[in-house]
Formats: structure tokens, sequence, C-alpha cells
């Protein structure tokens, strides 16, 4: 269901039709005591609305502007220009490894998420900022009271279209809010952390589908992908360590492009302690007493009931002339 806030509604209506807000509400509350109090005070804002010919969701050539993005749609179309591109991260999904990649997108009305499920993130490593995209066939979700555009294999993401401008965006998500590890809570999207690794655990290796990095399994002697069958496996790996800022310690998760930019070292370097793990422990040791900074979401670990934080971007070298000013707060 769509679900606009009543207040929104009622100032639409005032925008509208030049209406007080006393006589809107007035008009409101005879629609519920007509309808003996069997609707809710937003939907009958919603028949006022109706029948005063006021169209709540403006929309031009089927594409809606940011603002009037609303909880409960599906098969939206967007425009906007890209602010910020996050890394494609991949995750465990039943016996298979998937993928999910964000970006986040303005207009002259306000910014958004697009949350890019399975072959749909690769999109992330096209993306650079200040291009411009159009999204067809997104559907909204509310992500921890804010809401996004999610898009599954059957959406469209087009970038820079022909034709397509976009005005000076309004910025009203904040990027990398900072804060401590005692001040998260579950669900917590893109915060920033300082801290100091106290703790290393190896570093893991899983068989991956070379074309599609689903979860390839062992079958005779071969390995094969559900979607494409026998393969000769790719590896990707995943990487724990536990931060402590002062306040607690938590445990951050670090997928395949974090682990390479946290350890500072390539794909084919890492790849070689899958049969030397004995040689990481000295790059597990030189982590320890390591500060650095990361970005991502924080999550509750059902098994063991915490809260973990896993990376979608790292900074294994923060500038301590930066961090020196946000706590003098320029």
């Amino acid at each position: 269901m769509i679900k606009i806030p009543y207040e929104e509604i009622v100032l639409k209506i005032n925008e509208k039709t030049q209406m007080s807000v006393t006589e809107i509400e007035e008009r409101i509350e005879k629609k519920m005591k007509q309808l003996s109090g069997l609707i809710s005070k937003e939907g009958a804002a919603h028949i006022v609305a109706n029948e005063l010919g006021v169209k709540l969701l403006e929309q031009t050539s089927g594409k809606l502007q940011i603002k009037n993005i609303m909880k409960g749609m599906r098969d939206v179309e967007t425009v906007g220009r890209v602010m910020q591109v996050y890394e494609i991260r991949e995750f465990m999904k039943g016996d298979s490894v998937s993928k999910v990649a964000s970006v986040l997108i303005g207009d002259e009305t306000g910014t958004i998420r697009i949350v890019m499920w399975g072959s749909q993130a690769d999109n992330a490593l096209k993306l650079s900022g200040g291009d411009i995209v159009k999204v067809v066939g997104g559907y909204i979700r509310e992500n921890n009271s804010r809401i996004e555009i999610h898009m599954n294999e059957k959406s469209q993401l087009t970038i820079n279209p022909s034709g397509v401008t976009v005005k000076d965006v309004v910025v009203t998500t904040k990027i990398g809010t900072r804060k401590t590890i005692k001040e998260l809570s579950e669900n917590d999207n893109d915060v920033e952390l300082l801290g100091t690794v106290v703790q290393a655990f190896d570093i893991k290796f899983y068989e991956v589908c070379p074309r599609c990095s689903k979860r390839a399994r062992p079958s005779s002697d071969l390995y094969q992908c559900a979607e494409h069958g026998n393969v000769i496996p790719a590896y990707s790996y995943v990487f724990n360590v536990v931060l402590d800022d002062g306040t607690e310690t938590l445990r951050c998760v670090f997928f395949r492009n974090q682990v390479e930019k946290l350890v500072n070292m390539t794909q084919e370097q890492l790849l070689k302690f899958r049969s030397n793990p004995a040689d990481f422990e000295a790059v597990k040791h030189d982590l320890l007493g390591k500060i650095i900074k990361v970005t991502g979401r924080a999550n509750k670990n059902a098994m063991f009931n915490r809260i973990e934080f896993v990376a979608n971007s790292v900074d294994n070298n923060p500038s301590a002339e930066e961090e020196i000013k946000k706590l003098q707060g320029q």
C-alpha cells in the first residue's frame, strides 16, 4: 500500500485548491463521520483529495520526481544524478553467493538510494559521480524509516540517457554519518566508524561461479553452478576483524573488494593464502593496532544475538588532519 503522511495530503490539497487547512480538515472529519469511523484519517483525506480533483502523486511522462516516491509503490520510473556509488557486496543466500550494490541519486526535489540486487549490482561498476541514471521498474521498500528504490532482474537502469537532464540536486540524505560503536543500532545504514583493529580472524575462501559469482558446489570431480552447470570455479573471500573505538568493540565483516583495500593486497596476492594459510598470520599481525575508517551498515546476527558491521568501503590510512577537524567541529 502506498502510504502518504496525513500532513502531506492536507498540504497538497491546500496548495492545489487554496482552501484553508482548517476547512480541509473539517471536510476530512465530516467524511470520517459519514463513513461511521470505518476509515482512517489518511483514508478520508485521500477521498477528499479525489473529490476535489487533487492528484496526490504528480507524474510527467511516467517519471516521478524523488519527492513524490512513496512507500509501497511498484513499477517506479525516475531519473536522478549520481551522488555516490557504493561498492558491490557479496553475501550468502542459502547455498549460493549473491551480490548487492547501491547508489545515491538526487534531483531538484531530493535524494534517494537505489539498491541493486543480483546481476543488477554490476551496474555499480559502470557508474561514476555526476552520471545521470534512469530507473524503470523499480519497487519501493522502507529501510530504517527511509524509503529506497530496489531493482531486481526485471528492472532497467539506463546510464546517461539521451536528452535527459537533471537540475541542481537538493540534498536530503546525509552520507557517511559518523557514529561511535556504542551509538550503533540495528539496521543503521551509511554509517562511518573510526576505530582500532584489536583482533583479526583467518581469511575464508569459497568457490564461486566465474560467470555469475553464485556459490559453486562440488559435483563428482567438478563444481556446479545452479545457473550455469559445470564450471571451473573462481574463488572469493571474506575476512572479519574486531574494531575498538573506545566506546565498545564490534565485529566488522569485509568482502572481496574491501578485503583487498583493508590489507592493501591484490586478488592474486590474497589467493596465494588459500594454499598457504599460515602465511596469512603475518598479515593479521600487521593489522593489529591499525586505525581504520569504515563506512557500511549494521545488522543483527540472530545466531549470536549481536550487532555486526558490514563494510561497504574502507580507508586503511585515514587523514589525521581531517579527524582533528571533525573533533573540532570544523
